[in-house]
């Protein structure tokens, strides 16, 4: 645990810290990435308007997924049907993140484009805990409000019953989140909660992503200081490997793939979250399905043309 003092420094590149008031059941996280989101956003040449709504959701899962209690992944995904298909954040319980977005490249995107109009209509929020030894959780709600952050408070009031307090920025630079939280099965009134959340909205984007927590805490709450515990480290790695992409085109099957590789010579993945790509020639096919794929589908096809 570390003193709330604005003199303390720690490392503000890419850190989760939690925080705790001892005069009332509230708990607290702050979240500021920098290099990892620097990793994210040079693979990729996003819109600026979902690039800011990607880098909300990525500091919003790294908040959300302090609450791991067991080895695994936590997966928000944010679906719609307009131009913006999916925004999506994975964070495991080694403190790695990856993150990505899909829509449509060939439709101009203006800046200021808001959240509801990229989704258009039917979108949902969906939340998955994948635990490494055991089967995944799925949550699916519809969306609801126009923000990452208001999207997030509704879903932890609907399902976990928890009054929560979510800011969040996002530049080309860093992205950056606050979490308040009621602690369950403690009594706190309203109108303590209403204090504390008046302060954390006076927080400016620009703090958000400037300041590291010991001076965000202190500048929010010097008046009634937090406790502040040690900041976790965070950074980017991919989960993509050769290996998984082989496994994708066995389950994709004989037929699809080889008629790929009859017509092109070979076939290519890209990895949305890091953009490595994977080359299988007729040759690797071949040897991945264990048999001569490509002249069986070019035998097929010669005998249909006949």
């Amino acid at each position: 645990m570390t003193p709330n003092t604005p003199d303390t420094v720690i490392n503000q590149a890419d850190c989760r810290t939690r925080f705790i008031f001892d005069d009332m059941p509230v708990r607290g996280l702050h979240v500021r990435l920098q290099e990892v989101w620097q990793h994210i956003v040079s693979r990729k040449s996003y819109p600026l308007a979902i690039r800011n709504a990607l880098g909300e959701l990525l500091a919003a899962g790294a908040l959300l997924s302090s609450n791991l209690k067991l080895d695994g992944t936590l997966i928000l995904q944010v679906q719609g049907k307009g131009v913006l298909k999916m925004l999506v954040v994975e964070v495991t319980s080694d403190f790695t993140c990856r993150a990505t977005a899909r829509w449509d490249e060939q439709t101009d995107i203006s800046d200021d484009a808001d959240l509801t109009s990229l989704l258009g209509e039917g979108g949902v929020f969906v939340i998955t805990l994948q635990p490494q030894d055991a089967e995944p959780w799925q949550g699916v709600v519809p969306l609801e409000g126009g923000t990452i952050a208001h999207i997030l408070t509704g879903y932890m009031l609907r399902s976990e019953q928890l009054k929560t307090h979510i800011t969040l920025a996002a530049s080309d630079k860093a992205v950056g989140g606050l979490l308040l939280q009621r602690l369950p099965e403690e009594q706190l009134d309203d109108e303590a909660w209403t204090h504390i959340t008046t302060l954390a909205d006076t927080v400016s984007e620009q703090e958000l992503l400037d300041l590291d927590a010991q001076h965000l805490l202190y500048r929010l709450f010097h008046e009634a200081p937090p406790r502040v515990f040690e900041p976790e480290n965070l950074v980017f790695a991919c989960t993509c490997s050769h290996g998984k992409v082989s496994d994708m085109l066995l389950m994709l099957g004989v037929q699809e793939i080889g008629e790929v590789v009859a017509e092109q010579g070979s076939i290519a993945v890209d990895c949305d979250f890091c953009n490595e790509k994977y080359v299988f020639d007729e040759a690797d096919v071949n040897a991945l399905f264990g048999m001569d794929v490509v002249s069986a589908i070019r035998e097929q096809n010669t005998h249909q043309l006949q």
